[in-house]
């Protein structure tokens, strides 16, 4: 059965983006060369779940690439139905249906890159199996929380910590018992 990851920085303060969906806190944490192992991380993924905000983001800042490199499968969470562009699905139906789908498939690790709402939907149906998440040594006040109130208590085991010289702390948690 394949792995669901999420891989995701937050504030120490626990948001994902500061008002207005503002993610420019995490330019205090770049460094020329170093990636945080996100390199490392997506060659063992061959399967992407992002929500349609942070993809129309990532769409915008870094280009299409990012998630389309033609090798990998990308599903947009979306309320409203778009044509599929190349490898990117956008799709609108049931997300647990279709992560218990993409889990019973052969492949890679699948990768949840968000947002809020996709992360709080698989916490609520217990479906992500790993989280490495980096904390950004900064206090945002305000912003997406990446952990919403009203879901289920669940047990995480830590697999590692890293501390990096940019004061970025990345954690490493799997489900307990997977």
């Amino acid at each position: 059965m394949r792995k669901l990851s999420l891989f995701i920085a937050t504030s120490l303060d626990g948001f994902i983006a500061g008002p207005n969906d503002d993610l420019s806190f995490l330019a205090s944490v770049e460094k020329e060369g170093e990636d945080y192992g996100y390199a490392e991380f997506t060659a063992r993924v061959d399967t992407i779940i992002v929500g349609r905000k942070t993809y129309d983001y990532v769409l915008r800042t870094i280009g299409p690439g990012h998630y389309d490199n033609g090798d990998r499968d990308v599903y947009v969470i979306t309320r409203k139905a778009r044509p599929n562009e190349g490898k990117v699905t956008f799709y609108s139906a049931d997300l647990t249906e279709l992560v218990k789908s993409l889990k019973s498939r052969n492949g890679k690790h699948i990768y949840c890159d968000g947002g809020a709402e996709v992360i709080d939907e698989l916490l609520k149906n217990d479906l992500i199996d790993e989280m490495i998440i980096s904390v950004v040594p900064i206090l945002v006040g305000e912003g997406t929380r990446l952990f919403k109130e009203g879901r289920p208590e669940q047990t995480l085991e830590l697999v590692n910590a890293k501390n990096f010289d940019t004061g970025l702390v990345q954690l490493m948690y799997k489900r307990k018992g997977s």
